[in-house]
């Protein structure tokens, strides 16, 4: 049985309460994870470049063919499993992984050995901003006030890279970011606009096809 067969809802550790509706929810691209947060892309080459010298070096040396044979058979095991032990870490992260979106706060599902589930209100949230990949997919990270802090190690793989004393949850890797981004930047408007606390003021993510978006403060 799966550590989530007992969800309520998908991506959810709760029914939603009276009030409260999805507005969006998404996975992130394993593919994506493998080579932005793994890094498969440069161990592959990293790997390939040791070979190649090698061989390379071997050849000059005047070592034999079946030295050469030796060494690629006892170095592609190694080189294959630190090319897929990450890329499964992806693929499983990727599959454990939900973002939801609803009218009063972001909840982020994650974790492979241990699930976690992270809720974001949005009266926690300071400022949120986006950035477009090359392949089309993009991350959505927000800054946290001092109500909803939570550590760098907490958050990882889904945490804003190098920010480690302020921590920033972060939707990594949306093949749709640029609707989910659109869609939450509606939903920190009309709650900055329809809260009770009329003294903060609901910072905005505004999608654009650029590399990165800053938030826009939205006071009420």
């Amino acid at each position: 049985m799966s550590e989530y067969a007992t969800e309520p809802v998908k991506g959810l550790p709760e029914l939603l309460p009276a009030g409260e509706r999805m507005l969006w929810q998404g996975q992130p691209s394993w593919r994506a994870l493998a080579i932005r947060v793994f890094h498969v892309r440069k161990i592959a080459i990293y790997f390939g470049l040791i070979l190649i010298w090698r061989l390379a070096s071997g050849w000059m040396d005047g070592s034999s063919l079946a030295s050469a044979a030796a060494f690629v058979l006892w170095f592609l095991p190694v080189a294959l499993a630190a090319i897929v032990i990450p890329t499964l870490l992806a693929w499983l992260y990727a599959r454990t992984t939900v973002f939801t979106i609803t009218n009063r706060r972001v909840v982020m599902r994650y974790g492979v050995a241990l699930p976690w589930s992270l809720n974001l209100p949005y009266r926690t949230i300071q400022s949120a901003a986006m950035s477009v990949q090359k392949d089309g997919t993009a991350d959505i990270a927000v800054s946290l006030s001092g109500l909803g802090r939570i550590s760098y190690l907490h958050l990882w793989p889904f945490a804003r890279p190098w920010r480690i004393n302020n921590a920033q949850p972060m939707m990594r890797a949306l093949p749709d970011g640029l609707e989910a981004a659109r869609i939450l930047a509606l939903a920190l408007k009309t709650f900055a606009e329809t809260s009770p606390d009329r003294t903060v003021a609901m910072p905005v993510p505004v999608p654009v096809p650029a590399d990165a978006i800053t938030a826009a403060a939205a006071a009420a």
